[in-house]
């Protein structure tokens, strides 16, 4: 499974303590989706049942945003 996500920023996220959870442990999003970047919000829970060997894109890469199969990932000038 992959997925498909626009990412607009450009530049670092500069963590600090602050952005630690309960646990003493930062956690950073890796399935795109989180509406908290580049913190781990719970979003890719949405991804459980993706298929492997699948590329997905979720409407405007919100975790609740419909969820299509795309042919393959688009790279920017393409």
């Amino acid at each position: 499974m992959a997925r498909e996500v626009t990412h607009e920023d450009r530049g670092p996220a500069i963590l600090d303590e602050s952005d630690m959870g309960d646990d003493d442990l930062i956690y950073v999003c890796q399935c795109g989706l989180s509406d908290s970047k580049p913190l781990c919000d719970g979003s890719h829970n949405a991804t459980a049942d993706e298929a492997d060997g699948v590329v997905y894109k979720y409407e405007n890469d919100d975790a609740d945003g419909e969820r299509r199969e795309i042919d393959e990932i688009a790279y920017e000038g393409e």
